[in-house]
């Protein structure tokens, strides 16, 4: 592991730059749409746009798109893979992985999170600090799980869902696609595609 790019000069690209290092790829740099008005992401430079990542992935030796929103996230992943870029997946050294789980390319598992056993986490997925998916979960392309949160057994999420800060999912609950979790909600009840929840127990909010 040698050079690694990441698409999206964010706080989050931040996070997701400092753990490649720690899992041992040698370099870090940024390119972002905002290029050249941004021109570092802290200590990381920002070499240019998407446009430029395109014309150089052949300096690099995987790709990460580093951006939070989920569906950009995975309509990025979705142009790096048409044109051959290598999409890496990233695993802090710091957390807990477990050997029968499956992890999607360009999938980011953080600091302190874990993820057990036949647990299946598709692409492009974020898997935030201190988060936990335990045994025989499915996470479909684009999901966020984010930092303190919590899937218990069998939970089913549909792509580009975005679980919030410190929630929790009982056991066996199916979550839809592009459903949004907000922080601290307890969902016990499944939660149809589109649709935002709230509260202990989560309810849905209104359209």
């Amino acid at each position: 592991m040698s050079k690694l790019a990441l698409l999206g000069a964010s706080g989050h690209g931040k996070v997701v730059a400092d753990m490649a290092l720690e899992a041992g790829w040698k370099s870090v740099v940024f390119f972002d749409d905002f290029w050249p008005r941004v021109t570092f992401n802290g200590r990381w430079p920002v070499l240019g746009d998407t446009s430029a990542l395109l014309t150089r992935l052949q300096e690099f030796d995987g790709v990460i798109v580093a951006i939070g929103n989920c569906a950009i996230r995975w309509q990025k992943q979705q142009d790096l893979r048409v044109v051959g870029a290598h999409v890496t997946t990233l695993v802090h050294p710091r957390s807990c992985v477990s050997n029968y789980a499956t992890l999607g390319p360009g999938t980011v598992v953080m600091a302190g999170a874990v993820v057990n056993a036949d647990a299946v986490i598709g692409d492009a997925c974020i898997i935030n600090t201190c988060a936990s998916v335990d045994h025989d979960c499915t996470l479909e392309h684009g999901v966020h799980i984010s930092p303190g949160s919590h899937l218990s057994g069998n939970v089913t999420i549909g792509a580009c869902s975005w679980v919030g800060v410190g929630a929790a999912v009982r056991q066996g609950m199916h979550i839809g696609a592009n459903v949004m979790v907000g922080a601290g909600a307890v969902v016990v009840k499944p939660v149809p595609d589109g649709q935002t929840v709230v509260g202990n127990p989560a309810r849905l909010m209104p359209r």
